[in-house]
Order: C-alpha cells, then sequence, then structure tokens
C-alpha cells in the first residue's frame, strides 16, 4: 500500500538510506566503545595519584556489603512511598482541578483557571521549599503536597481537554434524561474523558516518579540521597561513579516498568475507544429483489408444470 504523504522510494533512495543507517549505527556503536574505554582508564588527579578505572574490582567490592544493598532498598521503598502518596493526592487534585476548571459558572471556573497557571509556572522545588519553610510539614509531606499539587494540575488540564472533545450530545443526553449538571459530568462524561486521557495520566504519574528525585534538596531520604550521597560520604569518592550507575539503573527499572504499563494500557484503551468491530467496518450487504414470476407461470407452477 503506497502512502499519500510521500512518494514512494526509488532504487537510489533506498541505497543511500541503507548506507546512512549502516553508517549511523557504526558512529553509534563506536562512540559507545569509546565510552566504554574511556571510563575503564586509569585516571590521574591532581596530586599525581593514580585511581583505577571504573571497571576495575576495586572499585565494585563495595557491593559485597549487605548494608549497601539494604540502604539502596530502602531508599527506593522512600521513593515509592513519596510516589504512590502523591499519586493518589495528585488524582484526586486532577479530578478537582478539572470540574472547576470546564465549570459553567464564572466564579469557579476564573479562579481555578488563574491558580492552574501559577503552580503550572512554579517549580516543583521552589514549592517544595516553600511549603516546608512556610507550614513546616517536613520533608516528606513537603515533597507530597508539591508533587500532588503540581502534577494535579496538569492531570487535570488533561481531564478538561479530554472532557472537552466529547460530542456535544454526550451532555445534551444527559440532561434530557433528567440528570443534573453535575450528575451528568460525573456519571457521563468524566468516564469516557478518563479512559481517553488514561495513558496521558500514566505517563504523568512516571514524571511524578522521577520528581521524587528533588526531594534530596528538601533531606528526605530517597533514593538519590540514601544511594548516591550518603553511601558516597561513608564510602568515600572512590566508588562515587559506581553508586551513580546502580542508582540510575533502579531509577531506569522503575521508570520503564511504569512506561511498559503506560504503552499496555494506551493500546488497550485505544483499540476499545477508537477501534471498530468487524461486524460495523464491514460495508453493509445490498439488500436482494424478490424474483419475480410472472402470473401464467405461477399458475403453471401450482398446477405441477414445469414453468418453462
Amino acid at each position: 500500500m503506497t502512502s499519500v504523504l510521500y512518494d514512494a522510494p526509488g532504487p537510489k533512495a533506498i541505497v543511500r538510506s541503507r548506507v546512512l543507517s549502516i553508517v549511523g549505527i557504526i558512529v553509534i556503536a563506536a562512540g559507545l566503545v569509546w565510552l566504554i574505554l574511556a571510563l575503564g582508564a586509569p585516571k590521574v588527579s591532581a596530586n599525581g595519584a593514580v585511581q583505577p578505572g571504573l571497571w576495575d574490582a576495586s572499585r565494585w567490592d563495595v557491593f559485597t556489603d549487605v548494608q549497601v544493598w539494604r540502604t539502596l532498598g530502602q531508599g527506593a521503598l522512600s521513593t515509592l512511598r513519596m510516589a504512590a502518596v502523591a499519586a493518589v493526592f495528585a488524582l484526586v487534585l486532577g479530578v478537582l482541578f478539572s470540574f472547576g476548571r470546564a465549570s459553567d459558572t464564572r466564579w469557579i471556573r476564573i479562579p481555578t483557571t488563574i491558580v492552574l497557571e501559577f503552580v503550572r509556572g512554579m517549580p516543583v522545588l521552589l514549592m517544595m521549599l516553600f511549603i516546608l519553610l512556610v507550614f513546616s510539614t517536613g520533608s516528606f509531606w513537603a515533597g507530597v503536597a508539591a508533587l500532588s499539587v503540581y502534577n494535579g494540575a496538569i492531570i487535570g488540564e488533561a481531564l478538561r481537554a479530554g472532557i472537552a472533545s466529547l460530542p456535544r450530545g454526550q451532555r445534551e443526553a444527559g440532561l434530557a434524561i433528567g440528570l443534573t449538571p453535575i450528575a451528568t459530568r460525573f456519571r457521563i462524561e468524566f468516564p469516557q474523558a478518563f479512559r481517553q486521557m488514561l495513558p496521558i495520566i500514566i505517563a504523568q504519574l512516571v514524571v511524578l516518579l522521577k520528581d521524587t528525585s528533588l526531594s534530596f534538596v528538601v533531606g528526605y531520604e530517597e533514593l538519590l540521597r540514601s544511594g548516591l550521597y550518603n553511601l558516597t560520604n561513608f564510602f568515600g569518592s572512590r566508588y562515587s561513579f559506581s553508586f551513580f550507575l546502580v542508582v540510575l539503573a533502579i531509577y531506569l527499572t522503575m521508570n520503564l516498568l511504569l512506561s511498559w504499563l503506560a504503552r499496555v494500557i494506551a493500546r488497550r484503551t485505544g483499540s476499545r475507544a477508537g477501534g471498530v468491530t468487524p461486524d460495523a467496518a464491514a460495508p453493509p450487504e445490498k439488500p436482494v429483489a424478490p424474483e419475480v414470476v410472472h402470473p401464467a407461470a405461477q399458475g403453471n407452477q401450482s398446477a405441477g408444470a414445469p414453468p418453462y
């Protein structure tokens, strides 16, 4: 099937594309090899001391200590705990923000819009510091509050866009059967908008999980602080890059799992919301006209004679 957006490539274009792809792969592979060799090369410090490369066994012997993995595990659990609590509050605030932003009453819609624009334009780290210094909530709740408000504003805008994308007949049908505007919003519009925007919401929750590392600044013992800062201070800067790689691998594992979940939900909700069943996609069959029989022939058939 040919595309209508561009012409099909000819033989020269195909050869050129393959050559560029091969050259790109070679350049990327050469860059990775150079990076691995550079990290494994010995380093000379300012005072003339020679330190072994990153891949030397002496840079990784610290991971035989069980306490190191216990500290990393506690940091990962603290990160997941903050992310889980903030995600629940962010979803609740997102629903409230979406209803306020889409309200027909200007006294509700305008203040909600002002709050949303202010929250979306304020850095999360400054919000954490503000909550910690002004309300003295502690590092955990300062991080949870800042992440909940900021991500709740983003989720609220996503839900509002989902509600606005629905056909007007959905709301009119709810009002026609006697539902109040609030009941129509809760029972008809919101479930459809939430299903449409669910992949975007989960993707924003992935961002929320990554932003928990900002609570490092307010003193919360999450993965970045426990696995990189505390362990490096205890074992020495010699292991700093080793701890950095391990913490990076843990963050990537958690985020990739959530991203995989978002893609799975996007496929399933997309097939349900936008897919067309085979029966609905097939064109209707042309009705067959009834066979017309001549009256004389019909009389002959009723008498047992053949029609011809």
